[in-house]
């Protein structure tokens, strides 16, 4: 699987729900997570590559795979938390972001069974950072507009330079 980059749409419209947990979504699952360790990443949405469903997976420090299909995050802490993000889609470009410190979230797992979690530290960041995913968020969204702007034009660029 090839993930896509900034400055393609799909990063940026809200996925729609997974109809059905069937053979070609567990297939899927199992890809993304193939390809989120080659890509050395803790997370992959489904937009991320190519595909406008509410599905992400995560792989954070626990070493635990965890896959969402349609997430809903129920609660967020007052308490708030700064780390620096990275993203697939916006490789080599990091920036510190803000964030609720600890969440609740529910969703269904591959199995189509549904699920609970509280996270905190690293794991909320990540499931934070994926979830933003199916709303077309991406975390450089999160940071100041102008430190946006530059990353943007940086890596709009890069991209240019690819091309020719």
């Amino acid at each position: 699987m090839k993930v896509i980059h900034l400055g393609n749409d799909i990063l940026r419209q809200k996925a729609v729900p997974v109809e059905e947990i069937n053979d070609e979504i567990k297939a899927l699952v199992r890809e993304m997570f193939v390809t989120m360790e080659a890509e050395e990443g803790v997370g992959l949405a489904a937009p991320q590559i190519g595909r406008s469903i509410r599905l992400f997976v995560v792989k954070a420090d626990d070493g635990v795979e965890r896959t969402f299909i349609n997430p809903q995050i129920v609660e967020t802490s007052q308490e708030l938390a700064t780390y620096e993000e990275g993203c697939l889609s916006v490789p080599k470009m990091y920036e510190d972001v803000v964030r609720p410190a600890r969440i609740t979230i529910q969703a269904r797992n591959e199995n189509g069974r549904r699920f609970n979690l509280e996270a905190d530290g690293f794991l909320a960041r990540v499931i934070q950072h994926e979830y933003d995913h199916l709303e077309g968020i991406l975390f450089i969204d999160r940071i100041d507009p102008a430190l946006k702007t530059k990353i943007e034009q940086k890596f709009l660029k890069k991209t240019e330079k690819k091309e020719d």
